[in-house]
């Protein structure tokens, strides 16, 4: 056990026991196997053991299980024992074990141990901690929550000014008007610190000023708009915002108000600009299923699919996907059929694992896993995964097993869970244990130069 490999299987969730079948074992009662397999440096084992221990109230030996990994030096390890003292209220604990990491400065480390003073009436030493790092977006964010629990807005604020204030031209161009500011997000943080303060006004105004004006497809100014009620000023803004993601929080706080006309009145206007149908035809055909429309959602869906450059996978599969759902698989199928017509007779992977689905869904499940057999990309892993899947719903678990076990360290995870629902739990360790081999890439690079193409 060491940290390295510990981190590798946080990283991939390969070679070891991912957290979804651990689960998956402690609930047909494998206590024994996930309590062996903790102690031979299965991570998700581990903690899920030393939690299920602590909620027995058995606390030093959940405890002892952790020891061996903490020892690594790793810190996710330690993150996890101070999670738990923290549960079981001994906070004190949690601090003094954190604090040594805390002070070799890594931006995680330092996040979680700010947070945890601050949780624990120590908010001035979290503070001290994260001015420092008021360059770095990550510990900005933490410094602005630990400001709110210690009552210290205003100092957050005038931190946040002056990095706005010491931004300078992000290139050489005196025509440049882009800004290399850090931290990158001050705008949205001292706009949140402005809005808990009640100055929507100037907190608006510092929105305006972004420049990445959405990120995970929320935008922020939409948001704070649409939490105040001012629904007026985010109709013009989502009118003018490019992404769509203003006119989506219009919508949803339309619908919340009850208003479900209207929001679908607000995605249907967007939708009618160069693009737009892109932007919200997904939000859009799930606001109607929500609302008994989903022949309607169906329609929009096959709209844009049918439109130039539309049959994109995730489009076709979002449409496929309401057909199969609304009791339409046959319609699924014509649609494919159509889409394959149209690529002269041709049919890759991605649009084809559609169609099994579908057929399955039509009462031919034998002649999808035939097909599936058959297809020119038939003997790939993800075609075993498939073809596991329409096995496994048709009962077949062995089967399935078959399929997946030729290609068992891409299919891991799959193969495993069957092998565990057949009790077969030796078996799901060992493919879940097996790593992809490395082989070394030659360098393509011969030592020699060309000033001919092809260089």
């Amino acid at each position: 056990m060491d940290a390295t490999d510990l981190d590798r299987q946080t990283r991939t969730l390969s070679g070891c026991i991912p957290p979804s079948l651990v689960a998956r074992l402690l609930e047909l009662g494998h206590e024994q196997e996930v309590e062996s397999q903790a102690g031979q440096g299965e991570w998700f084992c581990a903690r899920a053991w030393a939690q299920l221990l602590g909620g027995r109230g058995q606390h030093e030996s959940a405890l002892e299980v952790l020891a061996p990994y903490i020892a690594t030096g790793w810190w996710p390890a330690a993150r996890a024992r101070a999670e738990l003292l923290e549960d079981w209220g001994r906070p004190d604990e949690a601090i003094a074990l954190c604090r040594p990491y805390a002070q070799a400065g890594d931006h995680l480390v330092l996040d979680f141990f700010a947070r945890l003073l601050a949780r624990h009436g120590q908010a001035a030493e979290a503070l001290a901690l994260l001015r420092p790092g008021i360059k770095d977006w990550f510990l900005a964010r933490a410094l602005v929550d630990v400001t709110e629990a210690a009552g210290q807005d205003e100092e957050a604020a005038q931190l946040l000014e002056a990095r706005i204030e010491a931004a300078v031209p992000a290139c050489d161009d005196p025509d440049c008007r882009r800004l290399r500011m850090e931290p990158s997000n001050a705008f949205d943080l001292l706009a949140t610190v402005r809005e808990r303060q009640g100055r929507l006004d100037e907190a608006i105004a510092l929105l305006r000023r972004r420049e990445v004006t959405s990120v995970n497809n929320r935008d922020a100014l939409a948001d704070l708009l649409a939490r105040h009620g001012r629904i007026e000023e985010l109709r013009v803004y989502a009118a003018s915002e490019y992404h769509g993601h203003a006119v989506r929080s219009l919508a949803e706080v339309l619908e919340e108000r009850g208003d479900v006309e209207g929001a679908i009145s607000v995605y249907r206007t967007f939708a009618e600009k160069p693009h737009g149908m892109w932007r919200v035809a997904h939000p859009l055909s799930q606001l109607l299923v929500r609302h008994g429309q989903a022949d309607e959602a169906i329609t929009v869906m096959r709209a844009l699919a049918d439109s130039p450059g539309g049959a994109d996978d995730w489009v076709a599969d979002t449409l496929c996907t309401l057909y199969a759902e609304h009791g339409r698989a046959d319609e699924g199928l014509a649609y494919l059929d159509a889409l394959k017509e149209r690529r002269d007779g041709e049919e890759e992977w991605d649009f084809f694992r559609m169609r099994l689905s579908l057929m399955a869904d039509c009462g031919l499940r034998d002649e999808a896993i035939e097909q599936a057999r058959t297809h020119p990309e038939g003997d790939t892993w993800y075609a075993a995964w498939s073809l596991s899947d329409l096995l496994a719903g048709a009962g077949r678990i062995e089967d399935a097993v078959a399929a997946l076990e030729q290609h068992p360290v891409s299919n891991s995870s799959v193969l495993a869970h069957h092998l565990i629902d057949l009790g077969r739990i030796e078996d799901a360790i060992r493919v879940l244990q097996l790593r992809p081999s490395v082989v070394p890439v030659p360098d393509p690079w011969d030592g020699t130069y060309s000033n001919e193409p092809p260089f």
